[in-house]
């Protein structure tokens, strides 16, 4: 998978700036569609907790976790600031936290498919310029379809966590968060190992082939 320093290592300067410029794209506008979105679904389904902590709002200040956001920047995957969230003011409890988790990671989606749209619409450059744009917005496709996979992971505080806890029984639910600091512990290990990597291109790779069928079909 294309990272920061997988490219520096490679002697690609002029790809890993651009690749930074398209991580800071993502942490300033890309990201804060994401959390914007857990924030809007879970209003529209009657929790105003967000809203109250005015996180329903485009202000990538308001989301930017340092740590998630140096994650973005240097292997094209991380988090932001997690929504606050009160699932007892939704009708369904849920359904309601199930919808409110995965609308991050779809929003994602969605800003992946308009990048590669965009990359297509191109097509060849006609100037090194153009050449320099079009590998802007592949890396915005790679790092938010990557985002999204990443956050998909059902361990906290991660959005895939909170899908588990509107679809698995409580009884269940509360039985996997007893071992949640292990959950952790296991993720920091398979980042260290380079296997999460692994894992993550497999999804990357599949999702990014799905999205590109319909720009394929229209502009080839």
């Amino acid at each position: 998978m294309v990272t920061l320093i997988s490219l520096i290592r490679q002697g690609n300067i002029q790809q890993a700036v651009i690749f930074i410029l398209s991580g800071c794209f993502v942490v300033f506008i890309c990201s804060p569609i994401h959390e914007l979105s857990h924030a809007f679904v879970a209003y529209k389904l009657g929790d105003n907790t967000a809203k109250k902590e005015g996180r329903l709002t485009f202000n990538p200040i308001s989301h930017i976790d340092p740590i998630g956001m140096i994650m973005i920047l240097l292997f094209g995957f991380g988090y932001a600031k997690p929504v606050p969230v009160d699932m007892r003011n939704f009708k369904n409890p849920k359904s309601g936290m199930a919808l409110t988790a995965l609308a991050g990671p779809v929003s994602n989606i969605i800003m992946a498919f308009i990048s590669i749209f965009i990359v297509y619409a191109m097509g060849e450059p006609s100037s090194a310029f153009l050449g320099y744009v079009k590998t802007f917005f592949e890396f915005s496709a790679i790092i938010n379809v990557s985002l999204g996979a990443f956050n998909l992971i059902p361990i906290p505080p991660l959005d895939g966590s909170k899908i588990l806890a509107g679809i698995l029984p409580n009884k269940t639910y509360y039985k996997y968060m007893q071992y949640e600091r292990y959950a952790m512990i296991g993720l920091l290990v398979l980042l260290a190992t380079g296997v999460l990597d692994k894992i993550l291109n497999v999804a990357v790779t599949a999702l990014l082939f799905v999205i590109s069928i319909i720009p394929h079909l229209i502009f080839s």
